[in-house]
């Protein structure tokens, strides 16, 4: 029997994104050039639904793409649904708790997957000379873009030469050919590592890669777990029950037995090509392209009426910043709480496109362990910034935990009253991190190290554990009668409902 829940299947996902109103089916003819991206980009942009586009004009018959699947939702108490329901949460979960289901997951002991015979994946099995990815709708998701991206919402599949480590790894992939794709696979990230090392032995790199996940591995697959730990017994401990799992046609990987769409080959140990451009999760395209990897596709599996999620990266929030975004923030806490430093929560706020986390400080043990701004900000920065989760993010701000750090206007309003210039920043120019980075010199990508800070945003009062002003607000300058008393009257004054709180 096939696995049930949002979480750990994708058709779940999508019909209860359509039966709570957060996915819209999409009847009339869309092109996958370009149309799908500009509905995507705008469905972004405003908050709306997720769109299910099930008329495509270019591809067999049959396929179907879904736009924006971790997208935010417009108000109305579920602005984080989609997230959740990647989870397995309530569409109504706040930041926080979702940050604590993920970190209990780490914590938790890895739950194995189970192998079963088949699955939904292998409805379908195209070999040899039927293998022809341009008979997908493989979209062109913006006019500057290099070429059509297969993958921007899937993962890969990898595994070390000795068999000891089976990775799960976001990273895109372009369509370059009939039977070929090409992608970034970064010598830091676990998939760089992996095809490293076939690489080393003079030999392809067994490869898959999984497109309409279960939403739990997709989530997985793009969290910055420690290398050699493997994704699918996290995913068996956030979801409480073990991942299906099937054996691909050629080699020995294991895939989600109820994906979508599986494409199996292998990496080569030398060919590239040319890849991008591509509009970035941080907002811009540049007009070049880079040699990058190439991915055979030797088989292709997939279910009937196959749905292919796709991500139209650029100005957030789009799924960089939410999916991505929400893992590093659950991994940056349970590192700082594990080193124990005075941290309550760590966010990634989603507007600033995963390149800065905020930190929020309980200022009453920071109090208690006498440091000063610059012990703090080193303290932290060691931590973060020489572990793969804080490679990942160039900038750390420091706040007080009385800003509600999931809410940017919040944040904003600390950095404006509280960030002390020239006093308040500290630059560590031999911290490693990633090269996308776009404000980065050339001399600092190519070694691989700069742009990093920690910027403090505490009150010099507030490393003695005390605020001095009070925040002049609803929710802190009346009376707790007098705000129930606004909260429940707020119709009678003549206002309309307001949607629910999201934090």
């Amino acid at each position: 029997m096939t696995q049930r829940g949002s979480a750990l299947n994708f058709r779940d996902f999508v019909a209860e994104l359509l039966a709570s109103g957060d996915a819209v089916a999409v009847s009339a003819p869309v092109s996958p050039t370009l149309e799908v991206g500009a509905v995507t980009r705008r469905v972004y942009e405003t908050r709306s639904p997720a769109p299910l586009f099930g008329n495509l004009t270019e591809g067999a018959a049959g396929f179907r793409i879904l736009g924006a699947p971790a997208g935010l939702s417009g108000p109305g108490g579920g602005t984080y649904g989609r997230l959740a329901a990647h989870f397995g949460l309530e569409r109504k979960a706040t930041p926080r708790a979702l940050l604590e289901k993920l970190i209990s997951a780490m914590h938790a002991d890895p739950v194995a997957p189970r192998v079963v015979e088949t699955g939904p994946c292998k409805e379908n099995v195209l070999t040899g000379d039927e293998v022809d990815l341009e008979r997908f709708p493989v979209p062109l998701l913006h006019a500057e873009d290099g070429g059509r991206y297969f993958g921007t919402y899937g993962f890969h599949v990898v595994r070390s030469p000795d068999g000891q480590w089976t990775s799960w790894s976001v990273s895109r992939t372009m369509l370059h050919g009939r039977t070929t794709l090409v992608g970034p696979a970064m010598p830091q990230q676990h998939l760089g590592r992996i095809h490293r090392m076939w690489r080393e032995r003079g030999e392809p790199t067994p490869w898959a890669m999984v497109l309409g996940a279960p939403p739990a591995a997709l989530a997985a697959a793009g969290m910055p777990l420690p290398a050699e730990v493997n994704e699918d017994g996290y995913v068996g401990a956030l979801t409480g029950t073990p991942v299906e799992v099937v054996r691909t046609e050629m080699h020995d990987l294991y895939v989600p037995a109820n994906s979508e769409i599986v494409l199996e080959g292998y990496i080569s140990p030398d060919g590239t090509a040319p890849e991008g451009p591509m509009g970035e999760y941080h907002g811009y395209s540049f007009a070049e392209s880079k040699p990058q990897p190439v991915f055979h596709v030797e088989t292709v599996t997939y279910r009937d009426d196959p749905i292919l999620p796709v991500c139209v990266a650029g100005l957030p929030p789009e799924e960089n910043h939410t999916i991505w975004g929400t893992m590093i923030s659950a991994a940056s806490l349970d590192l700082l709480r594990s080193s124990g430093l005075p941290v309550d929560l760590a966010w990634c706020s989603y507007e600033a496109a995963t390149c800065w986390i905020v930190v929020s400080v309980d200022i009453r043990r920071l109090a208690a362990m006498r440091m000063t701004e610059r012990e703090l900000a080193d303290a932290v920065a060691d931590v973060l910034f020489n572990s793969h989760t804080g490679w990942l993010v160039p900038k750390v701000l420091l706040v007080a935990d009385d800003i509600d750090i999931t809410d940017i206007d919040q944040v904003v309003w600390a950095m404006a009253t509280r960030y002390h210039p020239g006093t308040g920043e500290y630059v560590y120019p031999q911290a490693p991190g990633i090269p996308m980075v776009p404000y980065l010199t050339p001399d600092e990508v190519h070694s691989g190290r700069g742009g990093k800070s920690v910027l403090s945003c505490l009150l010099p009062e507030q490393f003695d554990g005390v605020t001095k002003g009070v925040t002049a607000s609803f929710r802190h300058s009346f009376p707790d009668e007098m705000q129930k008393r606004v909260v429940e009257g707020w119709t009678d004054y003549g206002f309309p409902a307001p949607g629910l709180p999201t934090r």
